[in-house]
């Protein structure tokens, strides 16, 4: 019979499928970080039950660690509460025996950049995290997701995962992207077209010859963002690129195990006649350079649009939706996007924090300086390693000589949980995930774009087409 990967990634994992429509599926690889996992590892004490397998776990702080001072540890942490948590995360790994990168470490960074580039997540893998956007595994044909704290606990106790099988949506994109269109582009034009629940039910896995022809950093991307269409779990099929990304990679098999593992990983594809649930086919000619105007991430539009009006509404549903986002925003409907002046720029995150993002990044600013109108741009690698690479290339002189700030590895401005965090009112184009409201700090406005329309908004003062600049 012919499965989709995501059936076969299921059907190797499931324990026992239960009466009432849930299975009970192993987990191969749990990644925690401080927000999260304090309340599982409470709740096993509280229970008297033993953790089932140390050894699968990865720990690594990363949403409430500051990006200054970081060589004063934890005497770098401004917020008592912020601490408090990574000392516990700290003590915990501790007593359980699992393994932990520390703030001192070099490989710190955060969770869904350190797994991959690290090789704790491999292809075939079934991979959980205390965080939505675990998606992000998924690029390398890993069955990955974020989980809330009770699983957490009951991971931590039985190594086992009790869920509903999802559904299964082919997103199919053909063609060339365009000049200065990336993934990001691409992520947000299918959120665009799906809606922020289109996905509910469903694992979409990306194909297609436009995917195929992405870096592993871009479909990170794709797959990261693929919980705000609203589904479980991303995939990308196994191939050339993803075995030339984890064959280097520092916890990948070696040797004779490698060479196994591959006659594996070489199976992690769809059918050709596997039957999916919901397809959706894209011409990569029709994604532009994307910005979100509104709360949540399927209100986006190309930047060359204006702000929709109020009247063009489907529904009254989406009317009091887009009245509510125009609100919050400060904007009014009809305004062109190219008009909206932004006060900080934020590139980093899980979803744009990797050496391909810092070198789009500063290939389109190497010579220029930000605009005096920006407050701040921050530039935050996704881990120690991004950081490590990218200051051997020099990238961090680069920004450094525009006017941004180069930072330590952490979530940053992505979540609101550290010091880096808007003003009440302040604007902010952003290559982090979500833009609802309070997602950068309380009443701050978020635009989610690429690290390349990043740039352009930080040059000009605003939301800026940034194939003007190439061109």
């Amino acid at each position: 019979m012919s499965k989709t990967l995501y059936d076969k990634l299921w059907d190797t994992h499931v324990v026992v499928d239960r009466d009432d429509g849930n299975s009970l599926i192993y987990i191969d690889r749990n990644i925690i970080h401080e927000v999260t996992s304090a309340q599982a590892f409470e709740g096993l004490r509280t229970q008297g039950r033993p953790l089932w397998r140390a050894d699968s776990i990865f720990a690594v702080a990363d949403h409430q660690v500051p990006t200054t001072d970081r060589a004063k540890g934890l005497d770098g942490f401004t917020d008592l509460i912020a601490r408090e948590q990574v000392e516990t995360l700290d003590s915990n790994c501790r007593d359980y025996g699992i393994q932990q990168f520390l703030l001192s470490d070099p490989r710190q960074g955060i969770v869904h950049i350190v797994g991959p580039e690290q090789g704790i997540t491999l292809p075939g893998m079934s991979v959980v995290c205390g965080d939505s956007h675990t998606s992000t595994h998924g690029a390398l044909a890993a069955l990955a997701q974020g989980i809330g704290t009770s699983d957490l606990e009951h991971v931590f106790a039985t190594q086992c995962l009790l869920q509903r099988k999802c559904r299964n949506l082919r997103v199919e994109v053909n063609g060339e992207l365009g000049a200065g269109v990336s993934a990001k582009d691409l992520a947000l034009h299918i959120i665009r077209l799906l809606g922020s629940a289109g996905g509910n039910g469903y694992a979409i896995e990306y194909a297609g010859e436009t995917v195929r022809a992405l870096s592993v950093e871009g479909r990170f991307t794709l797959c990261n963002m693929t919980i705000e269409a609203g589904a479980r779990t991303g995939l990308v099929a196994f191939d050339e690129v993803t075995e030339a990304y984890v064959r280097s990679r520092p916890y990948a098999p070696k040797g004779e195990d490698f060479v196994q593992a591959l006659d594996c990983w070489r199976a992690l594809y769809s059918d050709p006649s596997a039957v999916f649930d919901k397809q959706l086919t894209i011409d990569a000619a029709t994604v532009a350079p994307s910005v979100s105007w509104g709360v949540r991430p399927d209100q986006t539009l190309a930047i060359n649009e204006c702000i929709p009006r109020l009247s063009d509404a489907e529904s009254p549903e989406q009317r009091s939706d887009w009245q509510r986002a125009l609100a919050y925003m400060g904007l009014a409907e009809g305004t062109a996007l190219s008009d909206i002046a932004v006060d900080q720029v934020f590139i980093g995150s899980c979803t744009n924090g990797r050496i391909e993002d810092l070198r789009a990044a500063a290939g389109c600013v190497k010579g220029r300086t930000k605009h005096s109108d920006v407050k701040r741009v921050l530039v935050v690698p996704g881990s120690g390693e991004v950081k490590r690479q990218a200051e051997q290339e020099g990238l961090d002189e680069i920004f450094r000589a525009a006017g941004f700030e180069w930072r330590e590895p952490g979530c940053s401005m992505c979540n609101a949980m550290n010091p880096d965090q808007l003003a009440a009112g302040e604007r902010c184009a952003s290559t982090s995930n979500r833009n609802f409201e309070g997602r950068q700090g309380y009443r701050g406005r978020t635009h989610l774009v690429s690290p390349v329309m990043a740039v352009a908004a930080a040059i000009h003062g605003r939301l800026f087409d940034c194939r003007e600049d190439l061109a």
